[in-house]
């Protein structure tokens, strides 16, 4: 069986030395065999990362790899972590590129990913963030030229972002309970099992979505219909009136 050193592995799977030895840490790739000093690897390990390679182009988390490299996520589940990773897909770019692309100083970027507020990605042991992020990272910077102040900006995000991501885990737990656990436990051919899991995530992903963005939107409308009413001048709640969504269904009720 032909063996390799670490340098002829990398030269012969694409891949860099550095990042073998991050898959090795990260308990992707198994230790190679030693003699003395000399690390040696075997055809196993061209294998393993090759199929990293493979996972990695569909998009899969190198957590989510490790779980099925290890058997700890069946033949159904491949399916429905490749929908979750297609629907996160996106261009992956560093946070100098993103700053550029947003128009914004590095230094804040760095602050809103201290404060969570903006979520880096890991893609081969490097700190990436989604092109994608630029829409978000330019709509924060309307708020603070629109006046608000940063500090309170800031603690506004962080509340939001705690309160989404509480219900976002809840809405996981309600699905793996709700619709995954069943699915893997009827008796249905692993085929049919990854078909209805993606269905059914893909369903829920839109209509979830759609639901929340709604919901927040009327909730914040009914918020500011309220403290207009309050503290409006005349001049304010006739420009408000003009805009669509003033007067929701639920104020009528209420009254």
């Amino acid at each position: 069986m032909e063996e390799l050193r670490v340098e002829d592995l990398a030269h012969r799977t694409d891949t860099s030395v550095d990042t073998i030895r991050f898959y090795q840490k990260r308990q992707l790739l198994a230790p190679p065999r030693r003699e003395g000093r000399i690390a040696w690897y075997g055809a196993e390990h061209v294998a393993r990362l090759e199929r990293i390679r493979e996972l990695q182009g569909r998009g899969f988390s190198l957590a989510v790899i490790r779980r099925l490299l290890e058997g700890e996520l069946d033949a159904a589940d491949e399916p429905l972590a490749a929908a979750v990773a297609a629907a996160a897909a996106d261009e992956l770019i560093s946070l100098d590129e993103l700053a550029t692309r947003a128009e914004v100083p590095a230094a804040l970027l760095e602050t809103a990913v201290r404060e969570g507020l903006v979520v880096p990605r890991r893609h081969d042991g490097e700190v990436r963030f989604a092109a994608s992020d630029v829409a978000m990272v330019r709509a924060g910077l309307q708020l603070l030229e629109a006046g608000l102040p940063l500090p309170e900006l800031l603690a506004l995000a962080r509340q939001h972002t705690d309160g989404t991501r509480a219900v976002a885990e809840h809405a996981v737990a309600l699905f793996d309970a709700s619709v995954r656990e069943p699915l893997r436990r009827a008796d249905l051919g692993a085929d049919e099992r990854a078909r209805r899991l993606v269905e059914a995530f893909r369903t829920l992903l839109r209509t979830v979505t759609t639901l929340v963005e709604h919901h927040f939107r009327s909730v914040l409308l009914e918020v500011a219909q309220d403290h207009l009413e309050a503290v409006g001048e005349p001049a304010e709640l006739d420009a408000a009136r003009a805009e669509p969504g003033w007067g929701v269904p639920s104020r009528a009720v209420r009254s």
